[in-house]
């Protein structure tokens, strides 16, 4: 999308809609470049206020749904070399193993 449809599109969205992202198959494997989820770069004040917007993400943790994170400082990909700028990426993923009996007395609980 260019820049232009991209503004408009953006400033005629509701603001703070709920959060759904769909989680990651537990049997997945690959990339999940393709997958929903957040990439945020920059410095550590950057990425730290961009995530005190996105912390209706942390419900996301508990039995059914786990985070995928990381929180660390950039590097250089040609050098290696370590740069002052972080990156943080924080996806859903489906939690394996979780039998569908406790799936059900936890729904009854709520």
């Amino acid at each position: 999308m260019e820049k232009k449809p991209f503004l408009k599109h953006w400033s005629k969205l509701r603001a703070n809609q709920k959060l759904s992202p769909k989680p990651v198959r537990y049997t997945h494997e690959g990339s999940t470049y393709a997958e929903d989820g957040v990439r945020i770069t920059g410095s550590k004040a950057f990425v730290d206020s961009v995530l005190s917007r996105l912390k209706d993400l942390l419900k996301f943790e508990e039995e059914e749904t786990r985070l995928q994170v990381v929180y660390k400082k950039s590097t250089d990909r040609e050098s290696g070399k370590t740069l002052t700028s972080y990156n943080c990426y924080v996806q859903v993923h489906a939690r394996g193993g979780v039998p569908a009996k406790k799936k059900a007395e936890k729904k009854k609980t709520k």
